[in-house]
């Protein structure tokens, strides 16, 4: 009790700033051992950061009344994260296919006062995969080797940039007029992803392990899918209320699969048959082009169903990069065009189909207004912003109208600029070049690559007309085998002639 009284004071925002130099460390270091004691730092403290936010909360009433057994239970929960680390250590490479499988589910969890929908069974690989890690690396001094080739650089800058992004973060939590909503981000976002990161660059990405996480990738997004079509069908919604209410107040019917939010599913979907229309422009026996139309036209059927206009728009960025770096790139600007001409003739001939008789502020659901009203925060703090997580409570603060459902500014760069001013603009700005030049640098030609790059692209759009960028796990997984793959040593394989990437392992 002690203990966590301390913790009301400043030293959650001092745990805040820890907890972010942890993780730039886990991202940074090149010596085995401080990353696996910087990795165990941050897998302590973080729940220690998240039980002095939500200490009071009614949840934690019973630790309250009966801490025996809420140790107990702690120490069972620990048990059994061992256990499975034991069970992970000598196979590593099973944190892929398990990653895959955790990143779309999301459980509803109040904490501080607040419902957030969280990651639980991706956290549990994390820290599973973690402690598998940390053990033998504690006895082991060897640094992890320098990047094989030119794309090294860019990979290197591409980490330096996550860590500074967490640890600015971090930094403009303390004056943040929402301390705990950042303390919460940090917890449930950027350090497990951080490490989910770490994880994912140390594997050996084979083209086994490709092909399968590929598959488990297919058959969730089918899965998904068939969901989405019998909510439709029986126009009932699995997940969120808010939803259902939206549903009965309008003549369409959105779906969300279990997804908390449609745009999310969409976001989900879009990104998958990215990585899966790869197989249809590259060399592939017949039978297998058959089969992937089959499923990209059952899930093109889901994505139509969420009316996720973003994710629409994001599919097309996607496969116009694809296109591009298999063919010719005026060939895909051509296409492009010829689909931007088709689809503003579509608007102007039924303007009333697209919201347009709303306004633009009524066809973006009210992003419009977000996003003016987020570059009046950044023109009021230009250089430092409001600090981190502050823009629902700055924009409502300063639009004493807006309806209390607001959540974001769905534009991932003006959330950016209002929160964290033009320091964490330059940092944003800069993360992304990189990012993208080093998983789309020389993938010309490497179908994986390709797809990588692509997706990832179309993430960013997304970003640009939703939210979440660092806050999703997807962004962080797609860099992972990206970069990875990127500073990939070139094989000749003489068997078949052609050119192989085998991975450097560093772990």
């Amino acid at each position: 009790m002690l203990a966590f009284a301390a913790l009301t004071g400043p030293l959650p925002k001092v745990g805040v700033i820890a907890v972010a130099l942890l993780v730039a460390v886990v991202l940074l270091t090149r010596e085995r051992r401080t990353r696996a004691l910087a990795t165990l730092g941050a897998l302590v403290l973080s729940p220690v950061l998240l039980l002095s936010a939500i200490w009071n909360s009614p949840q934690l009433h019973i630790v309250h009344r009966h801490p025996l057994y809420a140790l107990v239970g702690g120490v069972l929960a620990v048990a059994v994260l061992v256990g499975l680390a034991r069970l992970v250590a000598p196979r590593p490479a099973i944190l892929a296919p398990l990653a895959v499988l955790a990143l779309p589910f999301r459980i509803p969890i109040r904490a501080g006062g607040n419902t957030s929908n969280l990651l639980v069974p991706l956290y549990l690989v994390v820290a599973v995969g973690s402690l598998a890690w940390i053990v033998p690396a504690l006895r082991d001094e060897r640094p992890a080797g320098p990047a094989p080739d030119g794309s090294g650089g860019w990979a290197v800058w591409v980490e330096r940039l996550l860590a500074a992004s967490v640890v600015l973060y971090a930094l403009q939590a303390v004056y943040s007029p929402d301390f705990t909503k950042a303390l919460q981000q940090t917890v449930f976002f950027y350090v497990p992803f951080a490490l989910l990161y770490r994880l994912l660059r140390d594997l050996r990405w084979t083209p086994e392990l490709i092909r399968n996480c590929l598959r488990l990738l297919v058959v969730l997004a089918l899965a998904f899918s068939v969901i989405g079509f019998i909510e439709y069908a029986t126009k009932t919604i699995i997940l969120n209320p808010k939803l259902v209410v939206a549903n009965d107040l309008h003549t369409y019917f959105t779906v969300n699969s279990v997804f908390f939010d449609p745009d999310i599913f969409g976001r989900f979907l879009a990104l998958s048959m990215i990585l899966i229309a790869v197989l249809l422009i590259y060399d592939a026996a017949q039978r297998e082009h058959a089969v992937v139309v089959v499923v990209l036209a059952v899930l093109w059927a889901g994505l139509v169903l969420t009316l996720s206009r973003s994710s629409l728009g994001a599919l097309l960025v996607g496969l116009a990069v694809l296109a591009a770096l298999r063919w010719k790139p005026s060939r895909a600007l051509v296409v492009a065009v010829v689909v931007i001409l088709l689809g503003a003739a579509a608007v102007a001939a039924t303007p009333r189909t697209f919201g347009l008789n709303q306004g633009i502020n009524g066809a973006s659901s009210g992003r419009g207004g977000l996003v003016s009203g987020g570059v009046s925060l950044f023109g009021d703090r230009p250089v430092w912003g409001y600090g981190s997580a502050s823009f629902v409570v700055e924009y409502r603060r300063h639009n004493r109208r807006t309806a209390t459902a607001l959540s974001a500014s769905h534009t991932i760069p003006v959330t950016v600029a209002a929160e964290q001013g033009l320091i964490g603009e330059v940092v944003y700005i800069a993360l992304v070049i990189c990012a993208l030049i080093c998983v789309v640098r020389r993938s010309r030609g490497d179908p994986v690559r390709s797809a990588i790059g692509a997706a990832f692209a179309a993430l960013i759009f997304h970003t640009m007309l939703y939210a979440d960028f660092l806050e999703d796990p997807v962004t962080w997984t797609l860099l992972a085998v990206g970069v990875t793959l990127a500073v990939a040593r070139p094989v000749a394989d003489p068997g078949s002639g052609r050119v192989r990437r085998q991975t450097a392992a560093a772990a």
